[in-house]
């Protein structure tokens, strides 16, 4: 006879069901489950409830008695109703680490086996290079794709990393708790008790939970080096400027908007070239320069440390 109820499961999420399907398999009727539901069928028998595996939906409805059944989502099944399992917003971020885990795995592919932090250092930056112009382009597509990009590396690291020796090891679910703990900590006005707070108040409560984290001894630790040297330039002059330490003398800006200065400073480009000057390695090595004087004026200045 037809199935008397399906009950649409989430294979990465066996545990997980609604109100609806947990009243259906209280119900009495015989519980089966087909190809694609093994884990929630698996779930349910490591805590007591029977449930017997079919090979399709042709067997499930073709059994004597009426049956619920446990499907998989696009199964088709004739069935007297169907209900789904609640899927919360990140589900499918499962089945990517699941999707890692298959590649990384024996049996799984070569070239992925072999990567490393190393190896796959390079790929974080173009990645996110790539989500970057994306986002500057306004191309929500591209956006799309790219920031997956972006997040193939995040747990392509974190799967190189859980294969790593003592002391080095660590895992996908390590980096989210991480990140989950950071944002609930630095956020009191939202998780904790510190009440409604305006912009400014919220960005000056930021840096100090910073500072009190990090006990940075210099505004140049934590910034990236690897970064373009004007972004390094900037990040380092903003926080000397939190600081109280010296900044560089600003040139005199003449320009009228952003896009003029921006036609000087391709200007200054070109005429570098001319001479046969890299640009970008001596604004680097500006920067450098800066980032050691910062250091010294860290320590003599702020023995207890920085944001």
């Amino acid at each position: 006879m037809p199935v008397a109820l399906a009950v649409v499961v989430h294979p990465a999420l066996p545990g997980l069901l609604g109100p609806a399907a947990w009243q259906a398999l209280a119900g009495g009727r015989p519980v089966v489950a087909l190809p694609g539901a093994a884990a929630t069928a698996d779930a349910l028998r490591a805590e007591g409830w029977a449930v017997d595996d079919v090979p399709d939906a042709a067997a499930a409805a073709a059994r004597p008695d009426s049956v619920v059944a446990l499907v998989a989502a696009g199964t088709e099944v004739d069935a007297g109703d169907v209900v789904g399992s609640p899927v919360p917003a990140g589900a499918r971020l499962l089945d990517v680490v699941a999707v890692m885990d298959r590649l990384r795995s024996p049996g799984g592919c070569p070239w992925d086996a072999e990567q490393t932090h190393a190896s796959l250092r390079g790929y974080l930056l173009e990645e996110a290079h790539e989500a970057y112009d994306a986002i500057v382009d306004d191309d929500p597509v591209a956006m799309r794709e790219e920031l997956g990009d972006v997040l193939l590396q995040v747990v392509f690291h974190a799967r190189v990393a859980a294969e790593a020796g003592p002391g080095r090891r660590f895992d996908v679910d390590d980096v989210a708790g991480d990140l989950v703990d950071k944002l609930v900590r630095r956020h009191p006005h939202v998780f904790g008790d510190a009440g409604p707070r305006d912009l400014a108040a919220v960005e000056a409560g930021w840096e100090e939970i910073k500072k009190a984290e990090k006990q940075r001894r210099s505004p140049t630790e934590g910034v990236s080096r690897s970064q373009p040297a004007a972004s390094w330039g900037a990040a380092l002059v903003r926080r000397a400027a939190r600081a109280g330490l010296p900044t560089p003398e600003p040139a005199d800006l003449r320009s009228a908007a952003p896009e003029e200065l921006g036609e000087r400073l391709l200007a200054v480009v070109a005429a570098a070239e001319r001479r046969g000057w890299d640009v970008e390695d001596a604004l680097r090595e500006a920067v450098r320069r800066y980032a050691g004087e910062l250091d010294a004026a860290a320590g003599a200045a702020a023995p207890d440390g920085l944001s």
